[in-house]
């Protein structure tokens, strides 16, 4: 899945660096992904290894520094995983959706 068709017009991200922080995100699904829940249209849940904390609080200080319309919420339910909300408003769904699909996958393999 290398199609970025998703990314909103509106990203800040130099479009040079849109693959690198693909693949960080990629990096996290098949590093530390557990599992995926679409809790809503507009959020979507990862379960990931606790191990993975600050790779997923970097991923989340850089993605809201370009895509401000990105909500996260980075909590520690056990000792063991750490699960990641991610909402975006309704005009957003479509960018939630791709990152899914991406973690979707990713968990597939």
């Amino acid at each position: 899945m290398t199609d970025d068709s998703w990314v909103p017009g509106t990203c800040t991200l130099p479009t040079a660096e849109r693959p690198l922080r693909v693949a960080e995100f990629d990096g996290l699904f098949r590093d530390a992904l557990r599992g995926v829940d679409r809790r809503s249209d507009r959020n979507l849940r990862l379960h990931l290894d606790r191990t993975a904390e600050a790779a997923a609080r970097d991923l989340i200080a850089c993605e809201s520094a370009c895509c401000s319309f990105f909500t996260f919420d980075l909590a520690r339910p056990d000792g063991d995983t750490l699960s990641l909300d991610i909402r975006v408003p309704a005009a957003r769904v479509r960018v939630l959706d791709a990152l899914a699909l991406r973690a979707t996958v990713a968990r597939g393999r």
